[in-house]
């Protein structure tokens, strides 16, 4: 019976301690979609992205156009090409068609790949800004992810994006 009243007593006395605590953390959180949305990194990530696949989607486009002429063109001269020359001219689309499914599969690929990549950079970019701001303000807690609400005192996204475009100039 001792014991139980001491551990009461010691859960007691580690509430209000708690409480006194609380009332001196400073608590902040950010809205991750919102940095994501709104950070002007991210368009530079796909400005980059875009001017790197832009060959290769040309590339792509002129292929499948080049092909689509080509099957046009057996379609509508199938009817006076011999044969053997019918058969070579559907068997070269056929292959045609092969290459062009596994470039625009590669392409996907790489897109995703270097669009994860630069995600990856920018939430890294993000991450270092929260936790710099949340030194320099002296933050006990905040909170990236993972919460349902936040009062208009504890939220720092504002903040945080207001760093992000100054880093950007």
């Amino acid at each position: 019976m001792k014991t139980l009243k001491f551990i009461g007593l010691l859960i007691s006395l580690t509430m209000i301690e708690a409480s006194i605590y609380a009332d001196e953390l400073k608590i902040g959180a950010v809205n991750i979609t919102a940095v994501l949305e709104q950070s002007p990194q991210k368009d530079k990530a796909l400005l980059r992205l875009e001017k790197e696949f832009l060959s290769r989607n040309k590339s792509l486009e002129e292929k499948h156009e080049n092909l689509r002429v080509a099957q046009e063109e057996v379609a509508k001269d199938g009817s006076i090409l011999g044969s053997d020359e019918l058969k070579a001219k559907e068997r070269r689309i056929l292959i045609d068609k092969r290459d062009l499914k596994r470039l625009q599969n590669e392409y996907s690929e790489d897109l995703s790949m270097r669009r994860n990549e630069e995600l990856r950079k920018l939430e890294e970019n993000i991450a270092n800004t929260i936790v710099q701001l949340a030194k320099d303000e002296s933050y006990d807690l905040v909170f990236y992810q993972g919460f349902i609400y936040i009062s208009d005192r504890a939220d720092i996204t504002a903040k945080v994006l207001k760093i992000l475009h100054e880093k950007a100039q």
